[in-house]
């Protein structure tokens, strides 16, 4: 006489941690993933400043919005610091989105001497290594590929006399030069401080979009 069958007994349940950890593996780790790239994207490859002050006037006005490349001197990752791969140095006519030595504020200026150049400034008037960089008063200060016109309603500021930088810190200075809080008075940067290089302007007030390159 044959036997009565059981009924098969019933598959266990997955308990509710070992659920979770199955949803992390198949939705969390991408999800985490994805966030910490845009993270990256964000804070290492491009981002945006708006420029809150007239320090940089003529060519930046306050209230104008500018495109920062964070890769220009290398990419970092954010919090920690780590460059993943370098880039060039800053460069004499760069204008600079930097963290500032004194109080960590982030600022945009130009730099204007490296390290080993020699800085003398006379009324607002640059000389780098013994050149004068505007061939007439008036005229625009010549830093090679690039050209900076200057504000000097409110004077020149404080002057110079025979500064050289050191290697791995930069000179910035606001092209407004009678109304700008730089170099001068919080000192040499650090070229590891600075975040990117401002490419141009994309938003100017009263005027909209727009785009003027830097």
């Amino acid at each position: 006489m044959s036997q009565p069958s059981l009924p098969a007994a019933p598959a266990p349940s997955p308990s509710p941690r070992r659920g979770a950890r199955s949803w992390l593996r198949r939705e969390g780790l991408p999800l985490v993933v994805m966030l910490l790239l845009l993270v990256v994207a964000r804070s290492s490859l491009a981002n945006h400043y708006h420029v809150p002050s007239g320090s940089m006037e003529p060519t930046l006005m306050p209230g104008d919005r500018v495109v920062v490349d964070m890769r220009a001197y290398g990419v970092r990752v954010p919090l920690a610091g780590w460059t993943v791969w370098p880039g060039a140095a800053p460069a004499p006519g760069d204008v600079v989105v930097f963290r500032s030595p004194e109080d960590g504020t982030r600022l945009i200026k130009r730099v204007v001497a490296v390290g080993g150049d020699r800085v003398d400034l006379q009324d607002g008037h640059l000389t780098i290594n013994g050149v004068a960089l505007a061939p007439a008063p008036g005229l625009p200060e010549n830093f090679g590929a690039r050209q900076a016109r200057l504000a000097l309603d409110a004077g020149g500021g404080p002057d110079i006399d025979g500064l050289v930088v050191p290697e791995g810190q930069v000179l910035v200075l606001g092209d407004h030069r009678g109304a700008s809080l730089d170099g001068r008075y919080f000192g040499l940067v650090d070229s590891d401080a600075i975040y990117g290089q401002a490419r141009g302007v994309f938003w100017r007030r009263g005027d909209g979009p727009l785009w003027r390159r830097l």
